[in-house]
């Protein structure tokens, strides 16, 4: 992608108003951020507990501290109203006959705010992918009245699965390929019931991660519109297997089938379920602290990374060091570097610490349907997420190249350090779906999640990179995610220096980037 000449040199105007050097980062203390976060003290940072009041105290006093402005009115603090779901013991799940083992085989929860839910000899349709989607001529959904039966639906989408580059946005996964829009496109659909086949390649994660992640209280935004089934929840795939071969049918040949056009099948299995469940209201907040721009107040440049994690199951404690203590460690940096700035930028520049993100993106999601400083007026947002603590890499990855003009930002900054921007290697995954950016992009802004790369720039540090990835292996969203002593975080350290040029470019200029040619997300805020 390309700037036109003229907001390339308003982008090089703005850069060069940054020092050359950029020394105020300081590892001890981002470092003594992400231990502290990562503290047991914390209890896993779940949202409307214990863990969640330390959390909002810690942030605050280091925001105030900086002397950064209180970001809502007179208070660091933007309340969000949630709504827990806990799904009591002895809940029941059986699929033709088979009772399934929770959380070994399955997971099933509600979203709905009643005490109890029955499935009663529910007839299951397998939807392939679960997707209708016009602008390619797909919908897995044709012909098919889905009310008060249970769907069984696909992992991520059709592209994944033929790995051709035209066929939906080949290994890059859509959004349709996401867990949030299959249960939500089911419940409009009318299903009572929803359950996503498992399959840890193209879900791109295993077993254990859908376990701690949907067992436990489930949160979501208080007076929420969005559309869900009755019950919603996972199978693991030899569950499918065995279903699908009771009736004479095989799960791969209908997966390949159903990568290749849309459809679905009826079976002659029945579901039935009985669960029962905890509905509490409670508030949860988000963070925001300012620093009011010195020519152009009203316009912002936003910086986001979620505070929140798993909690703690009263056994274990999920304490969520790499995500994402080390992302609001990030931000908390970043707005040090600007707070002790010798004069202030231009634009205002904003630090948002989210809650909920765990539970899908709910605090972005909230902040943008509710925002403190005017959508329209914000120039691009910055979200740091599971920050690089494998050591200093040749690379910067953004999530999602190609989709704005804030790679022209990261790109110079990241130039700086004779780093190259860089696609992510696994967009099958659906990263760019996946953090907080993505409630701003929804609504039009300009948002970029990124950091890291592959190549480290040192034998030492590919040798160190190697042990640190054996070591972490399977502690996303697990008991394992802890703070270590011996990360080397040179890598973490110049992100965050990539991330500061960047945003400093960008609130020194008068610029607005866009989403570029080719984005889906084009229309809405088109590139300058």
């Amino acid at each position: 992608m390309r700037l036109t000449l003229l907001a390339s040199a308003l982008l090089l105007g703005a850069c060069s108003q940054i020092p050359p050097q950029q020394t105020g980062i300081d590892e001890s203390r981002f470092r003594a951020d992400i231990k502290e976060l990562a503290s047991d003290r914390y209890q896993g940072r779940q949202p409307t507990t214990e863990g969640e009041t330390l959390t909002l105290a810690f942030l605050e006093k280091q925001f105030r501290a900086m002397g950064l402005e209180p970001g809502n009115g007179d208070s660091y603090l933007q309340p969000v109203p949630m709504v827990t779901y806990t799904t009591k013991p002895g809940t029941e799940l059986s699929l033709g006959g088979q009772s399934l083992s929770l959380p070994d085989q399955a997971v099933l929860n509600s979203f709905h705010d009643t005490p109890s839910q029955t499935l009663s000899n529910s007839d299951i349709v397998f939807v392939g992918y679960g997707i209708d989607a016009p602008e390619y001529g797909w919908n897995d959904y044709q012909g098919l009245d889905v009310t008060g039966k249970t769907v069984l639906i696909l992992v991520n989408d059709p592209g994944f699965a033929t790995g051709d580059p035209i066929h939906f946005k080949g290994n890059t996964m859509t959004y349709y390929g996401r867990w949030d829009y299959k249960f939500a496109e089911a419940g409009r659909k009318g299903a009572a019931a929803a359950l996503i086949i498992h399959d840890t390649e193209p879900a791109s994660y295993p077993w254990s991660v859908v376990a701690n992640s949907w067992t436990g209280p489930q949160l979501d935004l208080a007076g929420s519109t969005d559309p869900h089934p009755m019950m919603e929840g996972w199978i693991q795939k030899e569950v499918a297997d065995r279903l699908l071969a009771a009736e004479g049918k095989n799960l791969d040949a209908l997966t390949a089938r159903a990568a290749r056009t849309p459809g679905n099948l009826s079976l002659n299995a029945r579901a039935d379920a009985r669960l029962n469940q905890t509905v509490e209201y409670a508030t949860s907040h988000n963070v925001v602290a300012k620093l009011t721009g010195s020519e152009r107040p009203d316009e912002v440049v936003s910086y986001t990374a979620h505070w929140d994690h798993l909690g703690s199951d009263g056994e274990t404690i999920y304490n969520g060091a790499l995500d994402n203590a080390t992302g609001v460690a990030g931000i908390l940096e970043i707005a040090r570097q600007f707070a002790m700035a010798p004069r202030p930028p231009q634009r205002s520049v904003q630090f948002i610490a989210v809650t909920g993100e765990e539970q899908g993106l709910l605090g972005s999601r909230y902040y943008v349907a509710n925002p403190t400083e005017s959508l329209k007026k914000t120039a691009g947002v910055f979200n740091l997420d599971s920050t690089n603590v494998y050591g200093a890499v040749k690379e910067f990855t953004v999530v999602g190249l190609g989709q704005s003009q804030l790679d022209d930002y990261l790109g110079t900054a990241a130039a700086g350090q004779q780093r190259v921007l860089a696609p992510e290697r696994s967009p099958e995954a659906g990263g760019f779906f996946r953090s907080d950016h993505f409630s701003f992009v929804k609504e039009g802004v300009p948002a970029v999640f990124a950091g890291g790369g592959a190549t480290p720039k040192s034998d030492a540090l590919a040798q160190y990179r190697t042990e640190m990835r054996t070591e972490m292996k399977g502690c996303y969203h697990n008991a394992c995610d802890i703070y270590r002593e011996h990360w080397n975080l040179s890598g973490a350290l110049e992100d965050i220096e990539v991330f500061y040029r960047a945003g400093s470019a960008l609130a020194n200029s008068d610029h607005w980037p866009g989403f570029n040619q080719g984005s889906e997300f084009h229309s809405l805020r088109p590139a300058s």
